[in-house]
């Protein structure tokens, strides 16, 4: 189920790939009109991850669950 997403970004146009909760701010996975996916998660700083960023990069964690139903719903 695709759809669009509250106050989609102008320039990424994002609908909704898949959801995990009923309200509010929570993780998603979203479809941009590039062909990319974009996540919405938790932040995760590098020195938690024990990873190198470069500066444009972010790291954000996400359920599995999402994961698994956006992989099921882009089939």
């Amino acid at each position: 189920m695709i759809t669009q997403a509250p106050n989609a970004g102008e320039g990424l146009g994002l609908q909704v790939v898949s959801i995990v909760c009923g309200n509010g701010s929570c993780p998603t996975i979203y479809r941009s009109n590039r062909g990319t996916l974009v996540a919405q998660g938790y932040r995760v700083s590098s020195i938690q991850a024990g990873v190198c960023l470069h500066a444009d990069e972010s790291l954000v964690e996400i359920p599995v669950e999402l994961l698994v139903t956006a992989a099921r719903s882009m089939s």
